[in-house]
């Protein structure tokens, strides 16, 4: 491994151990929801409408982890700071095994 990708890794494990700052600020100044992480209820609360496309789209796909934990939506901060940094690290390297599978099959059949 270069010295590139190590501090690349390196960057991405610290951006995954900093990942539940959006729910822990929101929740120490008083906030709502983490940023962009709105829902169509939000949004015409917010907003007084909801984007055509977010109405359309809204439901296409539904997450693995929803909302970064165990579904549990009373959790503590702690547990959910938890999830979001859990969640973070099984998505970073499932992408990276994604790449490195479709890096090696590229220079397979390229020969």
């Amino acid at each position: 491994m270069t010295r590139f990708q190590k501090r690349l890794w390196w960057g991405l494990l610290v951006l995954a151990v900093a990942s539940p700052l959006g729910i822990l600020l929101p929740h120490l100044f008083d906030g709502e929801e983490p940023w962009g992480e709105w829902s169509g209820a939000t949004l015409h609360k917010a907003l007084g409408y909801v984007p055509e496309g977010l109405k359309r789209t809204a439901d296409i796909w539904k997450a693995p982890l929803p909302d970064y934990g165990t579904g549990s939506e009373n959790a503590s901060v702690a547990v959910q700071a938890v999830w979001y940094v859990v969640s973070a690290l099984v998505g970073t390297l499932l992408l990276g095994l994604s790449v490195y599978l479709m890096v090696r099959f590229i220079t397979k059949h390229a020969r």
